[in-house]
Formats: structure tokens, sequence, C-alpha cells
């Protein structure tokens, strides 16, 4: 996929957001938990949910779609270039984001400050 067209992709995924991630953008938007997440983001040949790019965090909602054995190793392999190109990547299933919220939110805000600090060090030494 072309660079427009992966823009044009992810610009339609954001207007077609999931139940699930609609209601996690609420707590994402406008650096609510400290950081600023973008949606539908370009990431090579892949449209991440949730990214922070300041900290080279992804968030990525499974909806069922994700559960058989095909889509589960595609997955895998998609969180693996993710991981390649300096990213560290947060799974949770629709069925997390609708009973757990806090408790979603809570691990996104871990993974943020523990990637944060993951980076700064890095860039130190």
């Amino acid at each position: 996929m072309r660079d427009g067209q992966k823009t044009r992709f992810a610009r339609q995924l954001r207007r077609n957001m999931t139940s699930a991630e609609r209601l996690l953008w609420w707590k994402l938007k406008d650096r609510a938990q400290g950081w600023k997440f973008l949606r539908q983001k370009p990431l090579g040949p892949f449209v991440l949910d949730f990214a922070c790019i300041e900290v080279q965090l992804a968030i990525e909602v499974d909806g069922a779609t994700h559960g058989s054995a095909k889509d589960m190793a595609y997955d895998k392999g998609r969180t693996r270039f993710i991981e390649q190109q300096g990213w560290r990547v947060v799974r949770f299933h629709n069925r997390e984001v609708f009973e757990n919220l806090n408790g979603v939110i809570e691990t996104i805000r871990n993974a943020a400050w523990e990637q944060e600090h993951w980076l700064a060090r890095r860039q130190s030494g």
C-alpha cells in the first residue's frame, strides 16, 4: 500500500472506529493520560490503532476477528515488525476495554512511563 493509500485508509478507520476503540479514545485524547496519542497512525505497512510517538508506544485493540490461528499469526508478525522499529506494543481485547477500562488505562499509563524512561536511558548512555 502506498503512503497516500495508507493515509486514506487510516482516515477511513478513524471514521469507522469500533465501539471499544471509541471508548478508549475518549480516555486517551487531548493528553488526558499525560502523553499525546494519535489514532489510526500508519507505521510501515500497518496502521496502529493508537500510537504515542513521543514514547514509541502502540496500543492495539483486538476484536473477534483476531481469534483464529491465522489472525493470531498475522498479529504476531505485525507485533514483531513494530517492535523491530523500536516501539513497544500493548494489546487489549475489546472485552477488556468494556469490562475493565480503568485497568486498561492504568496499564497504558504504566507502559508509557516505562517506555519513556527506557528511551531516556537508551539516549543518554
